[in-house]
C-alpha cells in the first residue's frame, strides 16, 4: 500500500478542540440568527395574519370587497365561514371569508363601472 500512498507523518502536538456548541462566537451567531429570523420574518407575518383576521371578522353586508382572485363584488350575505358576493346583475357567488383580500371604499364599484 505504501507504493500508492506515502506514509503519514505522526502528529507531535495535541489536537485542538474544534469550534462547536461551547464556543461563545457560535452561541452569539445562533442568537443573532434567531433574532434576525424573528424580527424580519416571523413578526411581520404574524402582524399580517392579525390584520387579515381583523379584516375578515369585520365583514358586513353591503361592503365592497376585492377577493384574492381579483374579483370585485358587494357582500350580500355573511355566514360564519362564507360570504355571498354579488358580482353583477343578479349574479351571486359564494366564497370563503379567507379569500377576501381588501375592503374597498363605498362607491368604488360604481365608479369603475362608469369608466
Amino acid at each position: 500500500m505504501s507504493f500508492f500512498v506515502s506514509s503519514a507523518v505522526a502528529q507531535t502536538a495535541a489536537p485542538t478542540q474544534p469550534a462547536g456548541f461551547g464556543d461563545p462566537v457560535f452561541l452569539i451567531m445562533m442568537v443573532g440568527m434567531f433574532a434576525f429570523m424573528y424580527f424580519f420574518i416571523i413578526r411581520p407575518q404574524r402582524k399580517r395574519q392579525k390584520e387579515h383576521q381583523n379584516l375578515v371578522s369585520a365583514l358586513t353586508k353591503g361592503d365592497e370587497i376585492v377577493l384574492t382572485s381579483g374579483l370585485l363584488g358587494k357582500i350580500v350575505k355573511v355566514d360564519d365561514n362564507y360570504v355571498v358576493v354579488e358580482t353583477g346583475n343578479n349574479i351571486e357567488l359564494k366564497f370563503q371569508k379567507v379569500a377576501v383580500h381588501a375592503v374597498l371604499p363605498k362607491g368604488t364599484i360604481k365608479s369603475i363601472d362608469a369608466a
